[in-house]
């Protein structure tokens, strides 16, 4: 399976905010995005007079893709089941990266980061609808249930995860059993419902050039 394995800080930092793809340092001082917000490189500190549309678009892109932990061909292929699906292009693109298991382990508070959960993942910690389940892009569909396996509960991660997440935080088309450490998707949610900042159509532009 393919992967990015370079600093993820370095990722946020390109894209000038914050990914949360480091878990609980992107809330502390910690965070470089706090301390260096210009882009990695001898050449971040460098201002371009003028930013073409290509690169806006490109770098949405860039950070959406990021931010779900997904690589190019994968991201593709998403984008066109999303251009073959009703409605619009941009906004099917974000629900589909959403319903992935690793995001829903991740905003259901099981796992400090979408990266995290996709370690736990592998190591089959979870089980979806009582079946073990070892690919963070499975698809979850509505009425689906994430638990972690009974004799992974006593696994530190998933209860230091948990204590930080606060029933206001989880968005309401998710469940979550904290005593059970089970999420369950109520019902796919709509763009408007995913907190997720990102101008999606732009990639939709982008990808139709």
């Amino acid at each position: 399976m393919a992967r990015y394995t370079g600093a993820s800080c370095k990722l946020c930092r390109r894209e000038k905010q914050k990914l949360f793809l480091k878990g609980t340092k992107c809330f502390t001082e910690k965070c470089p995005v706090e301390r260096k917000n210009y882009p990695p490189g001898q050449h971040g500190l460098s201002r371009r007079s003028k930013v073409s549309d290509y690169s806006i678009q490109l770098r949405e892109k860039q950070k959406v893709k990021r931010t779900y932990g997904v690589l190019e061909t994968q991201f593709r292929n998403y984008f066109d089941l999303a251009s073959r699906q009703k409605g619009r292009t941009g906004e099917n693109l974000v629900k589909l990266l959403e319903r992935r298991l690793d995001n829903i382990i991740y905003r259901s508070g099981l796992a400090p980061s979408r990266k995290a959960a996709r370690q736990l993942i592998l190591h089959k910690h979870f089980k979806i609808n009582g079946n073990t389940v070892n690919i963070p892009s499975y698809l979850l569909r509505a009425g689906d249930s994430v638990q972690v396996k009974d004799k992974s509960k006593q696994v530190k991660v998933f209860h230091e995860s948990m204590k930080r997440v606060k029933d206001d935080m989880l968005p309401g088309w998710l469940q979550v059993d904290k005593s059970a450490l089970k999420g369950t998707l109520l019902a796919i949610p709509e763009r408007i419902d995913i907190p997720f900042n990102a101008n999606e159509q732009l990639i939709v532009e982008l990808y139709s050039k």
